[in-house]
């Protein structure tokens, strides 16, 4: 199958490209390349051709013979939402709403989308479900709700799209992202031998390994038809609900030596466990393979293979919003994320 995927050189996509590869597929990839400057480690293998192009600059000629279209390349996590907004909504809710009429024009066969489980923001009943109430608490989530709304209405015989809402990723990756909650106490507890909540902890979040969130993607291409047809799935497993104290608490045990501690509720009032019993049912070959302790492992493993300092954990190619800031401040994107010429 000829796949297109957007944001190959993302935290996801770099580990997402490689393992379409292996199993046979033709990638071709699509990133602005605002993350280039980070590759903590040497990952891979396989590297899919790139196009270097923005998401909202793909043509009908860039999609020739395509099949398939794996969309991830929005403006990732809430900080960088809620500090631009209004570029927030034209990248992720505009932009990814104009691919998917791209693909559909250009008859490409399945569209399947990176949304998320903080779609569902607050929730106190329960488990949600994938026909549960969306409740989105930020510009990010809300755009995710967006893009879910107006691509399903694009649903025929001829386009198959596909919602997967992802639980909170984490694990290691050559394109290294340390603002996500487990990968960031890692960080901490690596660097600095301990871990400062600013809050209870008492919040529940559903986490998900990258490698599994891949995996996902890759059954969900293979599957048939009407198995994924305009179909929404929670991706993770509902065994991996924690609160987040217990993530913190996870990692302070792999990090020997690491000292723990808690606040008072925090501002971030953001708390939902999910169930996942659908993903892990009607997808052919899904099964999560990895845990937060498991993960914890990893990064234990790979910072003392690489040696990691704090220069390089703090290091504005790992977090979103710090290298989105540093382009702005240095001019080397304008203020609708484009990319402006040297000397303009």
């Amino acid at each position: 199958m000829k796949i297109l995927v957007t944001g190959t050189e993302g935290y996801l996509g770099s580990l997402l490209a490689p393992i379409l590869m292996q199993r046979g597929h033709e990638v071709i990839g699509v990133d602005t390349g605002f993350y280039k400057v980070g590759w903590l480690y040497n990952g891979t293998q396989l590297t899919a051709k790139t196009l270097n192009k923005d998401l909202r600059q793909i043509s009908t000629e860039d999609l020739e013979g395509v099949e398939a279209i794996v969309h991830m390349a929005e403006l990732s996590n809430d900080p960088a939402g809620q500090l631009y907004p209004n570029i927030t909504y034209d990248i992720n809710h505009k932009g990814s709403v104009r691919l998917a009429t791209l693909a559909k024009t250009a008859g490409v066969r399945r569209f399947v989308y990176m949304s998320s489980c903080s779609v569902y923001g607050v929730a106190t009943a329960g488990d949600v479900t994938e026909a549960s109430p969306v409740n989105p608490q930020t510009a990010y989530a809300e755009c995710k709700t967006l893009v879910e709304r107006d691509v399903t209405t694009m649903a025929d015989d001829s386009f198959s799209p596909t919602f997967m809402r992802n639980a909170t990723a984490f694990g290691a990756s050559p394109r290294m992202r340390f603002d996500i909650v487990l990968n960031n106490l890692a960080g901490l507890a690596w660097t600095t031998k301990e871990i400062k909540m600013t809050s209870d902890g008492t919040p529940w979040r559903p986490l998900v390994h990258a490698l599994d969130i891949a995996k996902a993607i890759a059954c969900t291409l293979e599957a048939p038809r009407d198995i994924i047809h305009n179909q929404i799935f929670n991706v993770g497993d509902t065994a991996q609900n924690y609160r987040v104290k217990q993530v913190a608490e996870i990692i302070a045990e792999t990090f020997k030596g690491c000292k723990l501690s808690f606040g008072e509720n925090g501002a971030d009032n953001r708390s939902y466990r999910v169930s996942f019993e659908k993903i892990n049912t009607v997808l052919p070959g899904f099964k999560c393979e990895w845990d937060a302790r498991r993960g914890a492992q990893q990064l234990f493993d790979l910072f003392t293979q690489i040696d990691m300092t704090a220069d390089t954990f703090l290091f504005r190619g790992f977090t979103r919003l710090k290298q989105l800031e540093y382009l702005i401040q240095t001019q080397q994107i304008d203020r609708d994320f484009f990319w402006k010429k040297l000397g303009d």
